[in-house]
């Protein structure tokens, strides 16, 4: 009976030390974008002097507000150069399902135990198809070009490393339409028809071209930039969200200061702020989960609003292809004098 006894008890000890072992971690998925393979090198055109193209093929798309003047000077003692200008890849945004997971980063896991809600899909009450969705984003510094060592002795380049600068989930203000007010007050202007119905011209403009500065509420066909958190009323699939909420998140790095303007005559001899993102500021390319390296009519680079239905196509699949990131190319205009 003794030897039935500790074999008894050895056994229960061992269904309680079993029912007891931590739940194992979920497990992220993700790549480092790869810089050979991962971007779309064409979109850094086309380059300028003053307001003419001096190297271009396939088309790239340009915003057209080069300085006419090739000359320029900057500094207390100026030095003479020349107006370049270019499209320099230097910043990077992701959107997730799981908090603190960082796809561009080979899927890390950097939950520091903080509290932060989860992407969702959310349906209609009448119970017709889905309705809005919820996602976690990411701000990267990403100045590829330089740590790259791709140009040496450029001194137009953004000097810096693969840096993670912002994220969503510690930001009360990302999942609250009422509290994001703070940051967007103007909101309240553009909630209305008319304003609503304007958002048609722009997604015109982005598909075929840039998108309209001055309807600045506008994302294009993704819908608009207000409220600048992460709540999409209508979800239309994962990749237009993305690119929607890159857009949202950039604008509001823009209203925040943390990101500025480097591109027309303001910015020949460097950044300044500009709480109103300028739309045609930016081209991006998908990195993530399947790079969009194809080109189509010459390009691979969209910019900012431009419709998903064709770049967009085959680029979102089940678990591992539901994140999404973007490259985004920078338009740099400066002054370059040795």
């Amino acid at each position: 009976m003794n030897l039935i006894t500790r074999i008894l008890a050895a056994v229960c000890a061992l269904l309680v030390s079993t029912a007891a072992a931590p739940a194992p971690i979920a497990t992220f998925t993700g790549k480092f974008p790869n810089p050979i393979t991962d971007i779309c090198w064409s979109c850094i055109l086309p380059i300028t002097i003053g307001s003419a193209t001096i190297a271009n093929f396939g088309g790239q798309e340009d915003n057209g507000g080069n300085p006419s003047n090739p000359l320029c000077s900057c500094g207390v003692n100026p030095t003479i150069g020349l107006s370049i200008g270019f499209w320099e890849p230097a910043r990077h945004v992701e959107t997730v399902r799981k908090p603190f997971c960082l796809p561009s980063l080979g899927g890390l896991n950097l939950d520091p135990g903080i509290a932060a809600p989860e992407a969702a899909r959310f349906t209609k009450a009448e119970g017709d198809g889905d309705g809005g969705s919820f996602y976690q984003a990411h701000f990267y510094v990403n100045p590829v070009l330089y740590w790259l060592e791709v140009v040496t002795d450029f001194p137009c380049l953004e000097r810096g490393s693969f840096d993670l600068a912002y994220l969503t989930e510690v930001d009360p203000l990302w999942n609250d339409d009422e509290l994001t007010l703070l940051l967007n007050p103007d909101a309240v202007l553009f909630a209305n028809p008319i304003a609503v119905a304007a958002c048609a011209a722009d997604c015109v403009a982005s598909t075929v071209g840039f998108g309209l500065n001055s309807l600045f509420w506008c994302a294009g066909c993704q819908g608009a930039i207000f409220p600048m958190d992460g709540q999409v009323p209508y979800h239309m699939g994962g990749v237009r969200t993305a690119a929607l909420l890159s857009q949202r998140l950039t604008a509001k790095m823009h209203r925040e200061l943390l990101a500025w303007g480097w591109h027309g005559s303001k910015g020949l001899c460097g950044p300044y702020l500009e709480p109103v993102m300028d739309k045609s500021a930016y081209k991006t390319q998908l990195t993530y989960p399947i790079p969009t390296t194809d080109k189509l009519d010459g390009k691979c680079c969209q910019p900012f609003g431009r419709t998903t239905v064709l770049w967009g196509a085959g680029k979102e699949y089940p678990v591992r292809g539901e994140d999404f990131a973007f490259m985004l190319f920078r338009k740099r205009n400066c002054c370059v004098g040795y």
